[in-house]
């Protein structure tokens, strides 16, 4: 037998329901915030994610899938999803568009080659989006604050945003040759890799897995304290945006972030649920002021955030999350003989494209075997087909909760599943503690709401 590759994962049933909800609240919420959507190809040109992420990036050393096609050229499958979007803001000069910023958004499959844990796995699923062409402060509190207004619209409470700054390419430059002179007389006490960072990139160190937990490290010398006075001044005006949209943060100076080209603003979302460990964290982002100018492109500012799927999925469901799903459906047409079952072939197409939920049977089952899979099914009515009430255009349903039946004209079926299936929901199904947006919920809420 054939099985998936290692760190991937089948998505189908309830799961694939819960990721397909997830979607549609974040396609709502960037809606609303006017960005627009983008998709960029599954794999680019090795070289745009090796000079747009780092060389010395673990993401470009360690876990990157390169390889050479038929035709020699050497390819990578995307390991993150903004080195791609800068690629087609540059080549597609949307630079040039009337309306800037540009603001989009991305949804889709990254791939990274490292050992398999939970919620990090070799096939992941990754949303973000990007703010390109403003060097505004406002754009850093939007980006934080759009990023925890999703996390809150799938009902997550335990959130807790941690923000930071490395400064502008001169503060940077001073904390760099700080670190330097830091880490040099210790340098032997660290990993190998740490040892070849200290050259190439010391702010690499700050954010070693294997050495996270030496004290030296934890002693480092702080981004903040090497800020000039126009980085402080533009972190300051960061914070006072966050302020005044009351979104709550702490300042965490020990977040340098993994990718090489950050600067001024970094953050970091944690999901505070028990069970979570201490890796907790479910999205991140911050500014990449270079990028566009580093990947061939004029000189852009920009900000953005990405969260992992299966990180965000795996919150909802440790803190409990009931998501307003679908798991039902609304109608079950049973039949007999085969004149019925045509029959039902033909309503349940009429029904579905009125906009209904309906199944019927395929497998030429029982009655009996056809009313335990409507019950399976979680059907809210069922209808058994039968040649006399056809023929005096009737049919009979029934009411599976209250287990009331009635017949109805067939011409009539559709307006009276519209009048059922739309009454008795003044109350939020989703219970008291609805932390649904409503729009997305099937259920119907008083005027104040």
């Amino acid at each position: 037998m054939i099985k998936k590759q290692k760190g991937c994962h089948d998505i189908y049933g309830r799961d694939a329901k819960i990721w397909k909800y997830v979607d549609t609240v974040i396609d709502s919420v960037m809606e609303k915030y006017n960005y627009g959507y983008i998709r960029t190809p599954i794999f680019e040109a090795t070289e745009l994610f090796h000079r747009g992420v780092g060389e010395t990036t673990d993401i470009v050393t360690k876990e990157c899938y390169d390889f050479e096609d038929k035709g020699k050229r050497k390819i990578t499958l995307r390991p993150e999803g903004t080195a791609g979007v800068v690629r087609s803001y540059i080549e597609n000069k949307m630079y040039g568009d009337n309306n800037q910023p540009v603001k989009v958004y991305y949804n889709g499959p990254m791939y990274r080659y490292e050992r398999p844990q939970s919620g990090r796995d070799r096939e992941l699923t990754q949303f973000g989006m990007e703010i390109l062409g403003s060097d505004d402060p406002l754009s850093d509190a939007e980006i934080i604050s759009l990023a925890v207004n999703i996390y809150k619209m799938l009902g997550l409470k335990g959130l807790k945003v941690n923000i930071n700054s490395l400064g502008d390419n001169e503060s940077r430059m001073n904390y760099r040759k700080a670190l330097v002179d830091y880490f040099t007389p210790h340098i032997d006490e660290f990993c190998d890799d740490c040892k070849e960072r200290l050259e190439k990139n010391p702010l690499r160190i700050l954010d070693c897995k294997v050495d996270k937990d030496n004290k030296i490290l934890k002693e480092a010398p702080k981004t903040i304290d090497y800020l000039n006075k126009e980085s402080k001044e533009y972190f300051d005006k960061v914070k006072e945006y966050l302020d005044i949209m009351q979104v709550k943060y702490e300042v965490n100076p020990s977040i340098v972030r993994g990718l090489d080209y950050y600067n001024h603003t970094v953050f970091e979302i944690e999901a505070e649920v028990e069970g979570f460990g201490s890796n907790n964290v479910i999205g991140a982002g911050g500014r990449y002021n270079g990028l566009v100018k580093e990947l061939d492109g004029p000189d852009t500012p920009c900000v953005g955030f990405a969260c992992g799927f299966g990180r965000l999925v795996m919150a909802l469901e440790l803190e409990n999350i009931k998501l307003p799903i679908v798991e039902d459906i609304d109608l079950f047409l049973m039949y007999v003989n085969d004149e019925e079952k045509k029959y039902a072939a033909y309503l349940t197409q009429e029904l579905r494209m009125a906009g209904f939920i309906v199944e019927t049977d395929y497998l030429n089952r029982s009655l009996k075997a056809q009313f335990k899979q409507a019950d399976r099914l979680n059907s809210k009515y069922t209808a058994v087909l039968n040649s006399e009430d056809l023929d005096n255009n009737e049919i009979k349903i029934k009411n599976n909760k209250t287990k009331e039946e009635e017949i109805i004209s067939l011409d009539a079926l559709i307006y009276y599943l519209d009048e059922k299936l739309n009454t008795g929901l003044d109350e939020c199904e989703c219970g008291d503690d609805c932390n649904c947006d409503h729009e997305h919920c099937n259920c119907k809420h008083d005027e104040e709401v």
